[in-house]
């Protein structure tokens, strides 16, 4: 007989029964659905435009907001006139959320227009921000700041003061935001027996509790229904959107939907944080003795495993030191938080250190992996076989050793999320811009789940770091950003995206990562490769800017 149940429609009986012991789990030999490619199981529906994702949720007596914010970073709210706001047809109410005036209609044209016709006084901070400031301050920090070391091998500043000659470089990245194509929104409608929230949000369950703990509400009252998100990033584990929305549902006693415009959504903060590196290496009778990394963060700070992803475990003198700076603009994770600009840091001054050790470039990341093998470090979560597997392969699949004429190409490895990449970016020159041409990519991620699924996320990794590290900058002015669309804020176009080639390492190890750790090494790889096509060493991001290019072509 065949029947069909939903999970739902059996927790409580599975629940019931008693916890086996020692169970033998299948062989991956005998999977009939791990390892085998699953289309979208809402391919149709997306691409025929069906509702799924939170701008889509309607309900009966629904209202929408739209919000204004301080328009720079640390202002506060003096006073507001709203005469001209309830003039507009479709405006409603408008009301003030502490720092913020809301804007309530029966459409989102009507807010849109409304937060438009606001007129607001605002009180600057001592200082407005602009991005002069935040390169200066975070380079003031790497000079003199108060650093806290987070992992510390050996004595580097004994080998640095023994050293034949040391190499340092410094990076910069600039404030980056998400661009999520669907804008920020939350649906909420606040009553006395309970608190519906509906839209696309991250993080659940914390949000619940936020929600619950800002209306001093029982956790048990609030409902949270997820949508489909047009995109999350990182940007979509933060709730203050959702936060937005119960506070005004909360005030007005309706079922209100939060709606960001694309200006607010850009505007309106939690950035990838603008972050330095500071790299140095000592070196003495031609072998690499210590390694020394700074970093100097706007708000915040690598988190506790990076500072033991390689070189860590590699060389005997390590040592890895923080700072950051409290700044008005806020941040939040942002696509593999930290590594996203790191990798690229460590990994083209990796190549300028072989090239001065005078060391193969391939060899030389080989060799640091094998000093690793059989170490006892329990912080140590690479696996220096698995590394070099990985590096090993890209470099057969990129035909590493071709010689072609016109063609350049970069190599870069990194490790995050569990997971092992290699990558080589190939670049050729057109009318003296450099183009990204390919890039091979070879992933070790573990038994992979839905290989299908597994291409797309590996090559929208490796096409997003290229495009941000190519043309991502996000200039401040007086607290506020000079990009406030996409006429300004560029991202990659289809023409500049490269061809990706993804290879998997075959294992039986148990998943990990797969959304973020293709996105990493790239930028490396492509500037290695430029490197090798113009002599020029790219120390900042984006590449677009110090290359001083109008357009980058792919």
């Amino acid at each position: 007989m065949n029947q069909k149940y939903t999970y739902a429609e059996l927790v409580d009986d599975a629940s019931k029964l008693e916890i086996p012991n020692n169970v033998k789990l299948k062989d991956p030999k005998d999977f009939k659905i791990i390892g085998k490619s699953v289309v979208n199981v809402d391919i149709e529906k997306l691409v025929t435009g069906k509702p799924l994702f939170g701008l889509d949720y309607k309900e009966d007596g629904m209202v929408y907001s739209c919000v204004l914010r301080p328009p720079a970073f640390g202002q506060t709210l003096i006073s507001f006139d709203s005469s001209e706001s309830k003039k507009i047809n479709g405006v409603i109410d408008v009301v003030k959320l502490e720092n913020k005036v809301a804007v309530i209609a029966k459409n989102t044209f009507a807010a849109i227009q409304g937060k438009k016709a606001l007129r607001a006084e605002w009180k600057n901070p001592k200082i407005l921000e602009d991005s002069i400031f935040h390169k200066n301050k975070l380079n003031e920090l790497l000079d003199k700041g108060e650093f806290k070391t987070m992992r510390k091998d050996g004595d580097v500043a004994k080998a640095f003061l023994e050293a034949d000659k040391i190499i340092e470089k410094t990076y910069e990245s600039p404030f980056l935001p998400h661009s999520c194509m669907e804008p920020m929104n939350f649906f909420a409608n606040v009553t006395d027996k309970k608190i519906d929230l509906v839209g696309p949000i991250q993080t659940p369950d914390n949000t619940s509790k936020q929600v619950a703990e800002m209306l001093k509400r029982d956790i048990s009252e609030i409902d949270l229904k997820m949508t489909r998100m047009g995109g999350g990033f990182g940007r979509r584990l933060r709730g203050d959107f959702v936060i937005e929305a119960a506070k005004i549902s909360d005030i007005i006693r309706k079922p209100v939907q939060v709606v960001y415009s694309r200006e607010d959504d850009m505007t309106a903060g939690l950035y990838r944080p603008a972050i330095h590196y500071r790299i140095a290496a000592s070196i003495k009778n031609n072998k690499l003795t210590g390694y020394w990394l700074k970093e100097a963060s706007i708000n915040s700070n690598m988190y506790g495993l990076i500072p033991n992803f390689l070189p860590a475990g590699s060389l005997k003198n390590y040592q890895v030191d923080v700072v950051n700076y409290k700044s008005e603009i806020s941040t939040a994770p942002w696509r593999a938080p930290y590594t996203n600009f790191l990798a690229f840091a460590e990994q083209t001054f990796f190549d300028e250190l072989s090239e001065e050790l005078g060391v193969d470039r391939i060899k030389f990341h080989l060799d640091l992996l094998e000093n690793v093998k059989g170490t006892t470090d329990k912080r140590i979560k690479y696996s220096p076989e698995r590394f070099q597997n990985v590096i090993k392969t890209v470099i057969e699949k990129s035909n590493w050793g071709e010689n072609k004429k016109g063609l350049y190409k970069g190599f870069s490895a990194y490790y995050c999320h569990n997971t092992h990449v290699a990558q080589v970016a190939e670049v050729v020159m057109k009318n003296n811009s450099p183009v990204v041409q390919r890039v091979v990519c070879v992933v070790d991620c573990g038994k992979l789940v839905n290989p299908l699924g597994g291409n797309n996320q590996v090559v929208g990794g490796v096409i997003d770091g290229v495009g941000h590290a190519m043309y991502g900058e996000f200039e401040f002015r007086k607290g506020s950003p000079r990009a406030k669309n996409f006429n300004r804020y560029k991202l990659i176009r289809m023409d500049q995206s490269p061809k990706v080639d993804v290879h998997f390492i075959d294992s039986d190890h148990s998943p990990t990562g797969l959304g973020e750790p293709s996105l990493p090494p790239v930028g490396a790889a492509v500037a290695n490769a430029i490197y090798k096509a113009t002599g020029y060493r790219l120390m900042n991001q984006p590449f677009v800017e110090e290359l001083k290019l109008k357009k980058v072509l792919g």
